[in-house]
């Protein structure tokens, strides 16, 4: 999606600051949010693209001020509570308890079958590849153009090489597309291509642009010729 929640970023922001020594978790509550994104996705709540879609819909100002794990929070309550494994009045019932009630333990649950998917799926990932009869519209070697439209929805469109001209380096093969199905109109796959951008074709004659390159994995939607 456009605005704050491009994935590419937006400048103006400042240096991105990186601690010294930073700790894999910045609390102990969010080492329990990792886990609970696979175990939604299992359980039919989302799938990758509308999980990523649901965290685009947290607004500008608190997505901003808000931590990591914090949008993994968003997204999940989301999508579960459309899905019906939260109750919003449950849920905001339980959350008040436990702020008040900082110490106490909560409820554990036990489901064997769950945890044997998870040791699978969290190691290996999943798999989005897909077979498709349509031959891929580019080859390597081939120049290409972004679409420049803006989006709306969410997308792997990243907004700053949008209207650019690069090369493509390699074929995938044909995965999932995300635009389509994180908005529930399911997989339509299509092939996907590593396209190689020169920094000034991006962002003109910054220092060090000279020497340098980029390279992200684009769908062929989002691809014209120059």
């Amino acid at each position: 999606m456009d605005g704050i929640h491009d994935l590419g970023g937006k400048a103006g922001h400042g240096p991105v600051v990186r601690p010294e020594n930073e700790p894999v978790f910045g609390s102990e509550w969010e080492k329990r949010v990792l886990p609970m994104f696979p175990a939604m996705a299992i359980a039919g709540a989302f799938n990758l693209d509308g999980f990523r879609s649901g965290m685009e819909q947290i607004p500008a100002a608190e997505y901003l001020t808000s931590r990591y794990y914090e949008h993994w929070m968003h997204s999940m309550v989301l999508h579960g509570t459309e899905a019906g494994i939260f109750d919003p009045e449950e849920l905001e019932r339980r959350t008040q308890h436990y702020l008040e009630n900082p110490g106490e333990e909560v409820p554990r649950a036990t489901k064997p079958e769950l945890v044997e998917a998870l040791k699978q799926l969290i190691p290996n990932g999943d798999d989005y590849r897909r077979e498709v009869e349509a031959t891929p519209r580019f080859q390597v070697g081939d120049t290409v153009r972004v679409r420049p439209e803006a989006s709306t929805s969410h997308t792997r469109r990243a907004s700053y090489v949008r209207g650019h001209v690069g090369e493509i380096t390699h074929h995938h093969g044909a995965y999932v597309y995300p635009d389509s199905n994180a908005s529930g109109l399911g997989e339509d796959p299509h092939h996907l291509y590593t396209v190689r951008f020169t920094a000034q074709e991006l962002w003109g004659d910054e220092p060090g642009a000279v020497n340098s390159v980029m390279h992200i994995d684009l769908w062929e939607p989002y691809l014209t010729t120059p």
